[in-house]
């Protein structure tokens, strides 16, 4: 089976990129910062712009018909680990609000910038979604 991409109309249209890419049944969410469906980045700082970038990801995973318990791993790439670690108990309450107690295996990368100047934070991940509830592309 050939990897298919997936891509949500909720989502901007992507250009170059994919997404996400199903291969079999796992699900390869390509890296989702903040932006909203008018392109922007959203205000609001590192909380608004975790509850977008991973709205984001977790639109791309339901649109090939995951939910959040189907995540294996998540990468988070932030600009300022301070500003991330000083909002944590906000961003862990934004998770469960998304996601439910669903904690894959994760890391959090610092970096020093991101593909919009304005961007905070980038969230990829993967996920294996069981055949029987896979959305065929």
């Amino acid at each position: 089976m050939r990897p298919v991409a997936v891509n949500p109309a909720s989502l901007p249209k992507p250009s170059g990129y994919s997404h996400g890419t199903l291969a079999g049944t796992t699900l390869y969410l390509g890296g989702q910062t903040a932006l909203d469906a008018d392109m922007k980045i959203v205000p609001g700082g590192i909380v608004e712009q975790f509850r977008q970038a991973f709205g984001n990801v977790l639109a791309t995973l339901r649109e090939a018909g995951g939910v959040p318990e189907d995540l294996v791993s998540i990468t988070i790439y932030l600009t300022d680990i301070p500003d991330y670690q000083a909002h944590g108990k906000e961003i862990g309450k934004v998770w469960r609000e998304l996601a439910g107690p669903v904690y894959p295996a994760m890391a959090g990368i610092g970096c020093t910038a991101l593909w919009q100047p304005e961007a905070l934070i980038e969230i990829l991940g993967v996920a294996v979604i069981p055949e029987e509830r896979l959305v065929q592309q």
